[in-house]
């Protein structure tokens, strides 16, 4: 039997991180690029099943983009987890607050600003592509920007913990859930009517054996999604928008694409709507894998579609 993503062992990831922020605290990023590759060696080695999901992954993005260059080899795969690292030390400059507005260029923002502005809230779909941590800085583009992001508890807590020692006083809110559920809905609906933002990650599926997943075409193979972020987008009727944080030469971009509106559905619709969100979702996923394709960090089999 295959494993889901959250029961898939981390070993050496958080004492290793531990090791690289007091280094990079200390000695700062071109120090710590000198610990950064036996500390990636020694992780690589041990995950198994992390090397042969990158090996897949690699091998699905080259045939999407029809780029040879891409490459499954265990060369590639390597790579792949030292891009992961590298995007783990972005992680620690936005958290730790070294990470300025000038490093961060922004498409698509003032539509959502203009709603924050307004007092409204905003949900936004986020993904384990590229830097999702990055979305501290957008609470410093407005003073009364707080944002809300849903995180797994299991999956994230010592590495969360590790990172709020050093963590700057941004709003920023973690809500540490293992599915979504009635209680959590309710507690972002108080989020988005006191006109702040939740940002929850769309491409894993739930902890919990009932959770509720569909499937989509991603690169060219059925995948599994949750359902549980686009019911929210239905029950919170407010405005959705996608975030897609990557980094191209050395800056940090952020995308930002309209999602969709603050509307109602009738009951009767909500299960194709809901399919229709998740083939949205896929197909947008799919087109920001493109765009840096060795910055999608879900390592593990990503196309499984059974034992979830």
């Amino acid at each position: 039997m295959r494993s889901h993503w959250s029961q898939i062992e981390e070993r050496g990831l958080v004492w290793g991180m531990a090791f690289l922020l007091k280094v990079y605290l200390i000695f700062g990023r071109k120090v710590l690029q000198f610990f950064l590759y036996p500390v990636v060696s020694y992780y690589w080695l041990l995950n198994g099943k992390g090397r042969r999901a990158s090996r897949e992954y690699l091998d699905r993005i080259s045939a999407f983009k029809d780029d040879p260059s891409i490459k499954g080899s265990l060369k590639g795969s390597y790579l792949h987890f030292i891009s992961f690292a590298n995007a783990l030390i972005d992680k620690l400059a936005a958290w730790s607050g070294t990470l300025s507005l000038d490093d961060i260029e922004y498409h698509g923002r003032d539509a959502v600003i203009s709603h924050i502005d307004k007092g409204q809230g905003v949900l936004l779909f986020g993904s384990h592509l590229g830097n999702l941590e990055v979305c501290r800085v957008i609470a410093k583009l407005r003073s009364k920007v707080t944002i809300n992001v849903l995180v797994h508890t299991k999956h994230t807590e010592k590495f969360n913990t590790l990172l709020n020692k050093y963590a700057d006083s941004g709003k920023l809110n973690l809500i540490q859930v293992t599915s979504v559920n009635a209680s959590t809905a309710m507690l972002l609906q108080d989020k988005i009517d006191a006109g702040e933002m939740v940002i929850i990650a769309a491409d894993r599926t739930p902890v919990g054996a009932t959770g509720r997943v569909a499937q989509a075409s991603f690169l060219g193979q059925p995948a599994s999604f949750p359902q549980g972020p686009f019911i929210l987008a239905l029950l919170l009727k407010c405005p959705v928008f996608t975030l897609f944080c990557i980094k191209e030469q050395d800056k940090q971009v952020i995308y930002f694409d309209h999602f969709s509106d603050a509307q109602g559905v009738p009951r009767k619709q909500r299960t194709a709507v809901i399919q229709q969100y998740v083939e949205k979702f896929a197909e947008r996923l799919q087109h920001y894998c493109a765009k840096a394709p060795m910055q999608w960090f879900n390592f593990y089999d990503f196309w499984q579609i059974d034992d979830q």
